[in-house]
């Protein structure tokens, strides 16, 4: 593995470059954020948008800590009628944050941006390593370039926890496979205290030990331990916001009371899909052009998922791929940041990758560096422009 880390770090790193510049010159020769407010996707420099929305929530969080609380805005009826309160950012991306920041000097903008670079570049090592037990070497250098081109790749490399997430998940993933069943419970952790969506992890996790102890039938203790350790993070996060606010669901109040997010089994979905078909762009946070992303990139899943389910993939990738699909899509929120939402639907990259391989490799480099250039936009830009990340 450690011989083929070089190639598989030099392929993403390049063509994340391409397309960041791209994001850049495009923001600067827009200037629109220019004269935005600092908190929401404007700044001095271009390159200041990459920490406002959820950037700027997470830097409070890594200065000021937390002080949970569900305040309500006086007079409010409509959907949002509680106050923002930093509870609803999960604290393992913020407190990394502050630990860089502290041991390094640089500010938290610049930790945190370190923070997800740097782990951007350990999620495409893991997605390499996952896809080629299936394709082989040239598989999985196909899908480490995939994974800087996706919709939603811009986030990447951004003040947003994403990149420090889908390394921790892929990790765990590649530990069960291979039976490391410590640090897979260990990573799921440190996943619960960085997403919500991480739940997704811990039940992928959950099956992938149980059938294990089914298959084997035999006394072991490794797929016990990690099956306990695994939901501490995100139940223990959960429980504590909770407690400090009074109110055990205090969490997901203040997700739909302040933020409009909540789960609805997937009728806002619906309500996108027959609204975009038809051209029409009248439904709750319609962005036009984030959102026809965000559609193709959803059926783009729905294509990948039965060749991805054709390889016979483990059980923990199929699980957390289907469940994270089941959690964004059943949702109600800012539909156009599906493409973001999705970018922990990794093993989807397999099938892809797998039918990559055959390309030689400067035909294959080629088409991704074409792709990184359109990334600029449909992945950068677009989030963070024309929508809101």
């Amino acid at each position: 593995m450690t011989r083929h880390c070089g190639p598989v770090l030099a392929l993403y790193g390049v063509l994340k470059l391409i397309g960041f510049a791209v994001f850049m010159y495009l923001l600067d020769s827009d200037g629109g954020f220019r004269t935005r407010n600092p908190r929401f996707g404007g700044g001095a420099h271009a390159w200041d948008v990459l920490a406002t929305w959820d950037g700027w929530w997470y830097q409070q969080v890594a200065a000021h800590g937390y002080d949970p609380a569900l305040v309500h805005v006086p007079g409010a009826t409509g959907l949002i009628t509680l106050e923002g309160n930093s509870a609803a950012f999960f604290p393992l991306y913020p407190a990394t944050m502050r630990l860089v920041s502290d041991g390094t000097g640089l500010g938290l903008y610049g930790s945190g941006m370190l923070v997800s670079v740097v782990a951007s570049f350990a999620a495409a090592l893991g997605i390499y390593a996952v896809t080629a037990r299936f394709g082989g070497r040239r598989a999985g250098l196909a899908a480490a370039g995939l994974w800087a081109v996706w919709p939603g790749s811009g986030m990447e490399w951004s003040a947003y926890s994403e990149s420090l997430y889908i390394a921790l998940a892929v990790w765990a993933c590649h530990a069960v496979m291979t039976d490391r069943w410590l640090t897979a419970g260990v990573l799921t952790f440190a996943a619960g205290l960085n997403r919500p969506t991480a739940v997704a992890l811990i039940a992928a996790l959950t099956v992938a030990a149980l059938q294990t102890l089914h298959r084997r039938r035999e006394n072991l203790a490794g797929p016990w331990i990690a099956m306990a350790i695994a939901p501490l993070g995100l139940v223990g996060y959960l429980l504590w916001v909770g407690n400090q606010m009074g109110d055990l669901g205090g969490y997901f109040k203040l997700q739909s009371g302040a933020w409009a997010h909540s789960f609805d089994y997937g009728k806002h979905t619906v309500d996108v899909f027959s609204a975009v078909a038809v051209g029409r762009f009248d439904y709750l946070s319609a962005f036009p052009l984030e959102d026809t992303i965000g559609v193709a990139v959803v059926l783009l899943a729905a294509l990948l998922i039965p060749l991805l389910i054709r390889l016979r993939p483990p059980a923990v990738l199929t699980v957390h791929t289907l469940l994270t699909l089941a959690l964004v899509l059943g949702s109600q929120q800012i539909f156009g940041n599906v493409s973001r939402y999705l970018l922990p639907c990794f093993p989807l990259f397999i099938p892809l990758a797998v039918k990559l391989r055959t390309l030689g490799l400067p035909t294959l480099c080629l088409l991704l560096g074409v792709a990184a250039v359109a990334s600029g936009s449909y992945a950068g830009y677009v989030l963070f422009e024309v929508g809101v990340p």
